[in-house]
């Protein structure tokens, strides 16, 4: 049994990428210990207005979100490619709660950080409007560059998988369907 973090990177209240984090944690619940985090719901200023100067005092979502952080062992990010990326509101808690002494610590005279979440694991899961294909290859894949090197490689999680889904925008119900049984699958398989 393993404790899994289900992160539903998606803010809007009704969404695809909230159905598939919630078929998640259905599947995964019956063989694991898991908590499922809606971004959306978390309420915060998403204006890191220092940078690491000086932090600012997390609000108590940011708090929460740090502790299921520090207690998962494997760490599920499920979200759309807003503009080439995350979604801002998941991206101004990424900046708010990976703190340095949280996910990652500089020492003198080095210029390589310390991992402070080295030994957890992660899966990716997005879903786009855009042809995968061409995501991947003429746009980038920056979703993924960005969430597993400047993230998630940074504070020592290692990325275990990362699927794709779409284009969502032309999905039929069968198409919806199947991916919700994707996600079953990997939830089948932590």
């Amino acid at each position: 049994m393993k404790k899994v973090l289900v992160i539903n990177a998606n803010p809007k209240t009704n969404s695809l990428t909230k159905s598939l984090s919630q078929q998640y944690v259905e599947t995964a619940q019956k063989t694991h210990e898991v908590v499922l985090v809606h971004i959306g719901e978390l309420d915060f200023d998403l204006n890191l207005q220092q940078g690491y100067e000086s932090i600012q005092p997390l609000e108590a979502d940011l708090i929460q979100l740090q502790q299921h952080i520090k207690w998962a062992e494997h760490i599920v990010i499920m979200s759309p490619v807003w503009w080439g990326s995350v979604p801002a509101k998941f991206k101004g808690a990424i900046d708010r709660v990976m703190l340095p002494g949280f996910a990652f610590k500089y020492s003198a005279g080095k210029s390589i950080p310390e991992k402070l979440l080295a030994g957890k694991t992660s899966e990716i899961i997005v879903n786009m409007d855009t042809p995968i294909f061409w995501y991947k290859i003429f746009q980038g894949n920056v979703i993924y560059k960005h969430l597993k090197y400047t993230i998630l490689d940074f504070t020592g999680i290692k990325n275990k998988k990362t699927s794709y889904f779409g284009p969502v925008i032309s999905a039929k119900q069968k198409d919806i369907e199947k991916w919700h049984n994707k996600v079953s699958k990997l939830a089948s398989n932590i």
